[in-house]
C-alpha cells in the first residue's frame, strides 16, 4: 500500500490533533516550503512524562474491563463485539485489571470489592462448570457454557488456570477483616478448591489434558505440553489443596523430560525453551501475570532469561524487518491478534505483517527501553488511528495501513497487568505469597527468592 503523506504548505504548520511546536519533545522546526513529511513523523498528542503516559495507558485500558464488563456477571467480554459472550481466562486478567484500578486510584477499594463480589457470586452460583473447571466461553447473563468450537463445549483447564490466577491475586489483595472481604476470600477458596486438576490427567496419565466435553468426552485430545503459555496450569495443579498432581506429571507431561528445551541462538540471543524464535509473545505474558520470573529457576531454565530473551528476539526480528513489513526498532511486537479477515498467532516464523501493541507493551518488565520506545511510537505517532476508547486497538499493519477496530480481553488485560508488574511488582508479590503456590512450586523443583 502507498504510504500516507502530509504536505505542509509554505509557512503553515499542520497542527491538528498535535501539541504546538513549543510543546514537542524535541521541538519541531517549521518544514521548508512544500516539503513532504511522512504522516507518522508528527506527534498526534501532546508530550507528557513517561510515568504519566504509563498511567494513561493503564487507565484507558482498564475501561475495557470496568465500563465494558458484562452488566450481569461483571465478567470480561471476549471482545468488543461479543454481546453476552464472556471469557473465563480474559476475566482472570480482568480481575487483575480491577485490582490495578484500585491500586492506581481509578476506582475505590469499595467499588472494586463490589465488582469482585458480583463476579465470584456469579461464578459460584450461575456459571456452568465441569469437574470444577470452567469453559472457555460463558453466557455472561445465564452462566451457560458457550461452545468455543464444535467439540470444545465443556471444560477448558488452561482458561480456568488464567481465571484462578486472577482470583488468587484477589484473595491475597482483599485481606481485610471485615465481613465483605472475608466472604470474598471464602468464595474464592471455594472456587479454587473445586477444580479437579488431577482428574484432567485422563485415566492417571503423566500429562494434563486441555479440554473435556460432556458430549464428546476427551475427543479434543489436546495434552498440555511445553513450552508455550501454559506453565500456570501445571503450577496451579501442583498447588491444589484438594486435587494436586505429582511432580512426575510436570516433568514427563509438561517438560517432556527436557525436550521442551531449545538453547539455540537467534539474532545473537540464546533461547532456553520453546520453538524456534520463541513463538508468539503471549507465551511470555499469560502465565507470568502472576508467576514472578525474577530469579525463578528449575531443571530446565532460568525463567527471567527465558522471557527476556524471547522478547528481545521478537524485537530484533522486527528491527531487522526481513519481509519489509514496515517494522522497526519503534514498531515491533508479534503475538496472537486479529489480522485482516481473520486471527492468527503471529511470530517471526508466522509473520503476517501485523503488529499487536500488546506484544511490546506487555513485555515492559523484560524490555523496558524497547517497550517504551514502542509505546511512544504507538501513542504519539500512530495514536490518531491506534488509541481509542479502551486503549490501543488490537493490531495494525504498518505496511498496508490496516487498523483493527477490535479490542480483546486477552490482549488488553496483559497490557495493564504487566505494566503494573513493571512499575510495582504488585501481582508478582500477591501471587507468589499464596502459600499453596509456594508449596506447589517447591514440589515441582523450582527455586526463587519469593519461595521461602
Amino acid at each position: 500500500m502507498k504510504k500516507i503523506w502530509i504536505i505542509l504548505c509554505a509557512g503553515i504548520a499542520f497542527q491538528t490533533g498535535c501539541a504546538s511546536a513549543s510543546q514537542q519533545s524535541p521541538a519541531l522546526s517549521p518544514p521548508p516550503p512544500g516539503q513532504v513529511i511522512p504522516a507518522d513523523s508528527l506527534d498526534k498528542f501532546p508530550r507528557i512524562s513517561d510515568e504519566a503516559l504509563l498511567t494513561k495507558v493503564q487507565q484507558q485500558t482498564f475501561r475495557y474491563f470496568w465500563d465494558f464488563g458484562h452488566p450481569v456477571s461483571g465478567l470480561a467480554r471476549e471482545r468488543n463485539t461479543s454481546g453476552d459472550v464472556v471469557t473465563s481466562g480474559g476475566s482472570g486478567f480482568g480481575i487483575m485489571a480491577i485490582i490495578t484500578g484500585i491500586h492506581r486510584n481509578f476506582i475505590t477499594r469499595a467499588e472494586g470489592l463490589s465488582r469482585l463480589q458480583r463476579i465470584t457470586s456469579f461464578l459460584r452460583n450461575e456459571a456452568q462448570t465441569f469437574h470444577g473447571a470452567f469453559p472457555h466461553w460463558l453466557n455472561g447473563a445465564t452462566g451457560a457454557a458457550v461452545a468455543f468450537s464444535a467439540k470444545d463445549n465443556g471444560a477448558d483447564l488452561v482458561e480456568t488456570s488464567y481465571l484462578l490466577q486472577g482470583l488468587l491475586c484477589a484473595r491475597q489483595y482483599f485481606n481485610g477483616a471485615d465481613e465483605g472481604e472475608t466472604t470474598l476470600r471464602k468464595d474464592i477458596d471455594a472456587l479454587w478448591n473445586a477444580v479437579e486438576w488431577s482428574w484432567f490427567r485422563k485415566n492417571a496419565e503423566e500429562v494434563l489434558y486441555w479440554h473435556w466435553s460432556p458430549d464428546y468426552g476427551w475427543e479434543m485430545n489436546h495434552p498440555v505440553r511445553g513450552w508455550n503459555e501454559c506453565l500456570i496450569t501445571y503450577v496451579l495443579a501442583a498447588s491444589s489443596n484438594t486435587y494436586p498432581i505429582p511432580a512426575g506429571v510436570y516433568h514427563n507431561g509438561w517438560a517432556r523430560n527436557g525436550a521442551m528445551r531449545n538453547n539455540n541462538t537467534y539474532h545473537g540471543i540464546q533461547l532456553p525453551l520453546g520453538p524456534a524464535y520463541g513463538g508468539p509473545l503471549f507465551f511470555a505474558h499469560y502465565s507470568f501475570l502472576g508467576i514472578d520470573p525474577n530469579g525463578l529457576k528449575d531443571a530446565y531454565a532460568d525463567y527471567f532469561s527465558q522471557q527476556k530473551n524471547h522478547a528481545l528476539i521478537n524485537y530484533q526480528y522486527c528491527r531487522a524487518n526481513p519481509k519489509n513489513n514496515g517494522y522497526s526498532e519503534r514498531c515491533w511486537g508479534l503475538t496472537a491478534s486479529d489480522i485482516p479477515n481473520g486471527y492468527t498467532a503471529s511470530s517471526p516464523t508466522n509473520d503476517r505483517g501485523v503488529i499487536a501493541p500488546t506484544a511490546a507493551l506487555s513485555s515492559f518488565p523484560y524490555t523496558p527501553a524497547e517497550s517504551m520506545q514502542a509505546l511512544h511510537y504507538f501513542y504519539y505517532k500512530r495514536g490518531d488511528k491506534l488509541w481509542k476508547e479502551y486503549g490501543f486497538v488490537d493490531a495494525f499493519s504498518p505496511k498496508e495501513g490496516w487498523y483493527a477496530g477490535s479490542f480483546l480481553a486477552i490482549d488488553q488485560g496483559p497490557i495493564i497487568v504487566m505494566i503494573e508488574n513493571y512499575r510495582s511488582g504488585l501481582f508478582w508479590e500477591l501471587f507468589m505469597k499464596c502459600p499453596e503456590v509456594q508449596r506447589g512450586l517447591k514440589s515441582l523443583g523450582f527455586s526463587s527468592p519469593g519461595i521461602p
